[in-house]
C-alpha cells in the first residue's frame, strides 16, 4: 500500500511517496499551487498512477500549538481532496518540516537553486517519514493499546 504525502504551500506543494511496503519515504515532485482545481486534479493523477491508498497532508500548526489561516486552508483542501479521490486523507502536524528539509539539503551540500527547487518535496518526504514511523510504533507490541487509548478522530478534520 503506497501513501502519498503533501506539504502545502502558498506557491508550491511538495509531494512524497512511500514504497509499497510503507517503509521508505521519497520526495516525488513539486506541484505549482496555482489553483485548487488543478492541484486536486494533479494529486488525483498521482494517486491513480502510483496506486496510492492514503494521503497525508501536513497541517501547519504554529509553534505555540494554535492554528491559523494556513491550517484552515489545509483542512479545507484535505476535505475537498478526500471528496474527489474517495480515499482516506489525514492531517499530520508538520511543524518545522520545511526548516528541517532546508537543513538536510544544506548538509548534503545542495546548491541554492536545487534547494529552492526540491525543498517542498523533501519537506513532504519528512512529513511522510513521521507518519510511517508513527504507524510502525503503533504496530509494536505494547504500543497498540496505548495508541488506541490516545487515537484522535480520522478524516481530514484530524
Amino acid at each position: 500500500m503506497r501513501i502519498l504525502a503533501l506539504d502545502m504551500g502558498t506557491r508550491r506543494i511538495g509531494a512524497a511517496l512511500s514504497d509499497p511496503t510503507g517503509t521508505i519515504a521519497s520526495a516525488l515532485e513539486v506541484i505549482p499551487a496555482d489553483s485548487r482545481a488543478r492541484v486536486i486534479a494533479r494529486v488525483a493523477r498521482l494517486v491513480a498512477t502510483h496506486d496510492v491508498a492514503r494521503v497525508i497532508i501536513g497541517l501547519p500548526i504554529r509553534l505555540d500549538g494554535t492554528e491559523g489561516a494556513e491550517a484552515r486552508r489545509a483542512r479545507q483542501f484535505a476535505a475537498a481532496l478526500q471528496q474527489e479521490i474517495g480515499l482516506p486523507v489525514e492531517l499530520l502536524d508538520e511543524r518545522l518540516s520545511t526548516a528541517e528539509a532546508e537543513r538536510a539539503m544544506l548538509e548534503a551540500d545542495a546548491s541554492r537553486a536545487r534547494r529552492r527547487e526540491r525543498r517542498d518535496a523533501v519537506a513532504a518526504a519528512l512529513i511522510l517519514r513521521r507518519y510511517l514511523d508513527g504507524q510502525r510504533r503503533e504496530q509494536e507490541p505494547g504500543n497498540r493499546e496505548q495508541a488506541e487509548d490516545h487515537s484522535e478522530g480520522g478524516g481530514p478534520q484530524g
